[in-house]
């Protein structure tokens, strides 16, 4: 076949477009000087060839003089840190002030992507990076049009922008956008490249990325969206700053009528949905973004400020409860009463709920302090563990006939809160009816010191007042601070049948190691039994939770902590600053909230089970050991003319020389007492260095030089306290 032949065949309008390019004369007639032209189109084939290469050859020369790609702008995202089913808590702003989520496509609503990509781009799952026919098109129409109509610009070449912004919007900035395309679609797939651009796409003022905004405009998860909220949500990015709707309602209107029109022309909304939609009304303010739980939030990201994405042990929803009922609570409180509120699963020591104060912004209140870990005194809702320590000890049991009549341990003369006796009553009974004589008796049988150190021993951290010296029989009526974290936690070791576990905000597969013991199973059982049947406030059904309340002296704190087998809740209110606040009593107070965060817990509590070795029995059935409590020493009035407690010897400041007479032959320290009623029990730097004894006169061992602070105290829980020197 000849040469001339070869154009002739080509189709029609390639021949002419081809003879136009180069300025070739029209086809000849067949047969006639096809060979000259034939040579023509040669050339022109190769000058095209040699340009093609060369622009190839310019590109990738131009795409290796580029530094590397930064995608440092994706990965600075804010702190986010969500609770135990991935809902989220708290977000943070970044270093710069900007909210910016993490997000990827499996966090959007998948009719937002398909809609993002039939207005944007697409041909988006099929293309490079570079859309040549989108190209084209938008050619097309500015030179028909004498300006820009629509972009030619893909979703890959948008990612490529907004991590390289640039204000210019030249053919050098649009070739390096699209250099940088090609270089996104060979190191990601069409998922990542989707990531990059809901990750950074703009939204207005300090929002970017499609979850920020869908939090700022509509207060939700861009999980799921409607068809108005989608498309509002596709229109901002292209111009985010004229069309943000809480400044320019209107321009935001409009943009997302265009949007709308190009879903329904591609199908992805009916007509009626589409009419919906143009009347949803456009939100023309920002949202604030979830806050819960913003006290345990901050340390979270205090603690790991590496992590992006922090998820923790609380419950959303319950701590949204709880946190309303808060603020409904407080509505009848003064002004500067907050209330804070701690909820605890027992199984596993994990944090439900914490409810740091009524409102983290209120100045007032002293929102921002975490009031569940302020020092407080406890009042009688320390109670329960005297009991369980008498009970564990075999000092009393629930049906203990107790005295409840005055009584003084020398200067130290207790009242009950309503200044009445009952006389004769069960321990069961006094402690539901949290009557204080009967406690300090017990306290004083079992030891103030012994009571501390097994709370302590059991992981509760107690703080006892500066200068304080030997702890007295106050103690148990809330002379001392704890914190409503500790308290709590020492109710759940109750709730499990005496076994402490540690409290956690995050999440833990497994529990390690082994768990310290505050008392065991049959003690537990009969306080959780008792204070079952304690009676409840008017909003509340009896014998559902066990639960006891708490008063400070001076009305200052009003406590409430309730457990049943699943769950711990714990309840303060008071000042911030510990201000007295009149009436402020835990029973009215801070039980029925108590009882309505029980109630907002949604679960039916179940019964404690019975332990196979308790003894439930009348007071008469039960062993004579058993049916009173031993009365060694007088308490009533009538002992008032005992003398007080004196620490003889060692002298207060005393310096003592280990070689000198005050040593036995065996290099012992004499310790005397005068006054007081035996048994004596003698301590060193707090702890017992004796049993009790009832002669005045002992020895005791000295570890070596030192300042030593000696205590005694006597069978009333008086006590008497002196420094010295060892040398």
């Amino acid at each position: 076949m000849r040469a001339g032949a070869t154009l002739d065949r080509l189709p029609t309008r390639l021949t002419a477009l081809i003879r136009q390019r180069f300025a070739l004369p029209p086809s000849p007639l067949r047969g006639e000087g096809k060979r000259p032209r034939f040579r023509k189109l040669k050339v022109a084939t190769g000058v095209l060839a040699i340009s093609v290469i060369a622009a190839g050859a310019a590109l990738t020369l131009y795409a290796r003089s580029l530094p590397s790609l930064d995608l440092s702008s994706a990965a600075d995202r804010s702190a986010v840190v969500l609770d135990r089913e991935g809902k989220l808590l708290r977000p943070f702003l970044t270093t710069d002030g900007r909210w910016k989520l993490p997000v990827t496509s499996e966090d959007v609503d998948p009719r937002y992507l398909a809609m993002l990509k039939a207005f944007e781009d697409k041909r988006f799952d099929s293309h490079h990076g570079i859309d040549p026919l989108g190209m084209m098109r938008a050619a097309s129409q500015m030179l028909m049009n004498g300006r820009v109509v629509s972009g030619g610009s893909t979703l890959t070449m948008q990612v490529a922008r907004l991590l390289e912004p640039r204000e210019e919007r030249t053919l050098a900035a649009k070739l390096r956008q699209a250099v940088r395309a090609v270089e996104l679609e060979r190191r990601f797939d069409k998922a990542g490249i989707l990531d990059l651009y809901l990750t950074l796409a703009p939204f207005g003022g300090n929002l970017e990325g499609v979850r920020a905004a869908s939090f700022a405009y509509f207060g939700k998860e861009p999980k799921r969206l409607s068809t108005a909220e989608a498309a509002l949500l596709i229109a901002l990015p292209q111009s985010p700053e004229t069309r943000r709707p809480d400044r320019f309602v209107e321009a935001a209107r409009k943009a997302r009528e265009r949007v709308l029109e190009r879903v329904e022309q591609a199908g992805l909304a009916t007509r009626d949905e589409v009419a919906a939609a143009r009347n949803e009304p456009i939100p023309n303010a920002r949202r604030p973004f979830p806050n819960l739980s913003p006290h345990i939030a901050e340390q979270a990201v205090a603690e790991a400020p590496a992590e992006r994405v922090q998820k923790l042990s609380l419950d959303a929803r319950l701590q949204t409860a709880l946190e309303g009922l808060a603020r409904e609570r407080s509505l009848g409180l003064a002004p500067q009463v907050s209330i804070a509120i701690f909820a605890v699963d027992n199984e596993t020591g994990e944090i439900r709920a914490s409810v740091g104060g009524v409102d983290y912004f209120a100045a007032e209140r002293a929102g921002a302090l975490d009031l569940t870990r302020a020092l407080r005194s406890p009042g009688s809702a320390l109670k329960p563990f005297i009991y369980a320590l008498a009970f564990d000890n075999g000092i009393a049991h629930p049906e203990t006939m107790l005295e409840d009549r005055p009584a003084r341990y020398g200067i130290y003369t207790p009242e009950n809160f309503d200044m009445t006796f009952q006389g004769m009553v069960s321990a069961r009974k006094a402690l539901q009816l949290s009557l204080n004589v009967p406690a300090v008796e017990l306290l004083s049988a079992l030891g103030p010191q012994r009571f501390l150190s097994r709370l302590r021993d059991a992981g509760v951290a107690i703080a006892m007042p500066k200068d304080s010296g030997a702890p007295g029989l106050a103690v148990g009526l809330g002379g001392l601070g704890v914190t409503l974290q500790d308290l709590t936690r020492a109710y759940v070791g109750l709730a499990r049948g005496g076994e402490m576990l540690p409290l956690r905000f995050r999440p833990q597969a497994t529990q390690t190691g082994t768990a310290p013991r505050l008392v065991d199973p049959v003690a537990a059982w009969y306080v959780a039994d008792t204070l079952l049947g304690a009676p409840p406030p008017l909003n509340a059904v009896p014998g559902r939770v066990a639960y006891k309340t708490g008063t400070s002296y001076g009305y200052r704190d009003a406590w409430a902590v309730g457990f049943d087998r699943k769950h711990t809740i714990g309840v303060w209110v008071g000042r911030a600053d510990n201000g007295a606040v009149p009436g402020l009593v835990g029973r009215t107070v801070a039980a029925p909230i108590l009882f309505d965060a029980f109630a907002r817990l949604g679960i039916d509590p179940r019964p404690f089970p019975q332990p196979a070795d308790a003894i439930v029995a009348s007071t008469g059935h039960l062993p004579p050991p058993l049916r009173h409590l031993r009365q060694d020493v007088p308490k009533t009035v009538t002992a008032m003319t005992t003398p007080a407690l004196k620490l003889a010897f060692p002298p207060d400041g005393a310096r003592i020389d280990l070689s000198a007479a005050a040593l036995d032959g065996n290099g012992r320290l004499n310790l005397k007492v005068a006054g007081g009623s035996p048994p004596y029990t003698w301590l060193v730097d707090g702890t017992p260095v004796t049993e009790p004894q009832r002669r005045r006169e002992t020895q005791w061992q000295p570890p070596g030089k030192g300042f030593m602070r000696i205590s005694v105290i006597d069978a009333t829980g008086a006590s008497e306290s002196v420094s010295v020197r060892l040398q």
